[in-house]
């Protein structure tokens, strides 16, 4: 088992059983023990539980013990369940593997790191340099300076730069810088441009999906959009302060000109595009403190017919999933835009919270554009990984290995529809529907698959992407940390 990748639960050294059998020393069900490649349907197996028992009983009492030993582990199992798991969940836990820590690390703090969408390079955002490390030998291939009189915060790329890659970068000394990779020379970078308006620290900046857009926020509550309209020429198409504090976040729809944005305000606000203006179309509100980032839910392998998600992370210690509630339609975008201020014309909700199992401050989230999993790092130096299923496959056992709920929303399965929160909200618990297999349904939900505790050292994480990298000759999907302590580090989950 990983080291810090374990949870168990210890009964007391001599616990009665039913039948009045005792066991010596400690029965423990380690959660994170479970080989995932076991693949056993028939029965249940003591070993499938990760069950450690140094078990002393007397001889007389040896034909029942096995009886006895299974009904307490059904209870242990009934009681894990009601927090969220099940008995047939623990075969099925996946483990966080460490594959490579890129060198050399940054000497100072490392805030974020981005992957290229289509090269195999990840950006890296310090105290006094952008690095640009390579996903197949994991190694560092240039050192990016200048530019930016303070740290680099953040950074991002641009979308379709393949032949010749260009990078925003989001500085504390409240400018944007825009760098392009020399053709000449792969190592060298040009510092293009750089974008002021920002009268404080940048915290974050974000490309659209087309790559003609860039959004900006900052410590001073503003969102900067700028347009490019030339080679190393931008203009500000708008600025929005409706925000009450610090923006932390922006983060661009996948397919839409649709801007969601974080603020220690405790709102997420969503931002379009509409007739002449810019402007808030939804305020999402729930979170009781800072909200740190927030995410969209990938496109690829979508069921295009389900409604859009977002993910949001929070200092209170809340990881919650929003979608914009059915029946509404888009409104015609015109290319002109002013600032302004308008009310929320887009009804959006909160479709549910990922099991809690951060205890300090959630700096940031992902979500797998390949698994659909979502991860999380924060305050505490955990990874969680989380994965979406129906509380009804649950209880069913996963019948036949396919959960239908999460099948139907990634576009691989017609049966089964999950009902809203909003109607099931409504519904007496005798009266929630069941689908084709009789089975009781009820919202999608996630369940934690995978932690790693300690994942850097004793240093907090910044934050966390899923990327694609060369592992064991072949490209696999891969998490990448970025800490306080200054490394970046390279995972997989199996």
């Amino acid at each position: 088992m990983v080291p810090g990748n374990k949870r168990s639960g210890k009964g007391p050294k001599s616990r009665r059983l039913f039948g009045g059998i005792h066991v010596q020393n400690e029965i423990s069900v380690d959660v994170c023990e479970v080989d995932p490649g076991q693949g056993r349907e028939e029965g249940l197996d003591l070993s499938d539980l990760g069950v450690r028992s140094e078990a002393s009983v007397a001889p007389a009492e040896t034909d029942n013990f096995a009886d006895e030993l299974m009904m307490l582990l059904v209870e242990e199992s009934r009681q894990y369940y009601a927090k969220g798991r099940s008995v047939q969940n623990l075969r099925k836990m996946a483990v966080i593997v460490p594959v490579a820590t890129l060198t050399p690390p940054c000497a100072s703090r490392a805030w974020l790191s981005t992957a290229h969408p289509d090269l195999p390079i990840v950006a890296t955002a310090t105290a006094n340099a952008l690095r640009i490390y390579s996903l197949t030998s994991f190694t560092l291939l240039s050192t990016i300076t200048g530019g930016h009189k303070r740290s680099i915060r953040s950074a991002a790329w641009q979308p379709g730069s393949r032949k010749k890659p260009v990078i925003a970068t989001g500085s504390f000394d409240a400018s944007v810088g825009i760098w392009s990779q020399e053709e000449d020379d792969k190592e060298e970078w040009r510092f293009a441009i750089v974008l002021d308006g920002c009268e404080s620290e940048v915290k974050s900046v974000a490309w659209s999906a087309g790559g003609n857009l860039l959004a900006v926020c900052s410590r001073d509550k503003s969102v900067w959009i700028w347009e490019e309209v030339g080679e190393d020429d931008f203009e500000t198409v708008a600025v929005l302060q409706e925000h009450e504090g610090d923006v932390k976040c922006v983060a661009w729809h996948p397919e839409e000109e649709l801007l969601a944005s974080a603020s220690y305000d405790d709102d997420v606000r969503l931002w379009r595009e509409e007739v002449d203006d810019w402007g808030c179309v939804s305020v999402l509100r729930g979170h009781e403190s800072t909200v740190w980032a927030v995410e969209w839910e990938p496109i690829q392998g979508r069921n295009q017919d389900l409604a859009s998600r977002l993910v949001s992370c929070s200092d209170d210690g809340t990881i919650r999933v929003w979608k914009k509630k059915p029946g509404q339609q888009r409104q015609q975008q015109s290319r002109l835009s002013i600032i302004r201020s308008t009310s929320a014309e887009e009804e959006w909700e909160e479709e549910g919270q990922l099991p809690k199992q951060h205890v300090r401050t959630i700096y940031s989230v992902a979500w797998s554009k390949i698994s659909h999993r979502i991860a999380s790092v924060g305050g505490d130096g955990k990874i969680v990984v989380y994965e979406e299923h129906s509380a009804g496959a649950l209880v069913d056992g996963e019948a036949n290995g396919v959960d239908h709920d999460v099948a139907a929303r990634n576009g691989t399965d017609d049966a089964v529809t999950a009902p809203s929160v909003a109607d099931e909200a409504h519904q007496p618990e005798d009266e929630l529907t069941k689908d084709s297999r009789g089975i009781q349904e009820e919202s999608p939900s996630w369940r934690v698959v995978a932690e790693y505790d300690c994942a850097h050292g004793v240093f907090e994480i910044n934050h966390i992407s899923w990327a694609k990298a060369k592992v064991d000759g072949s490209e696999q999907e891969v998490i990448i940390t970025t800490g306080d302590d200054g490394e970046v580090k390279i995972w997989k989950v199996s």
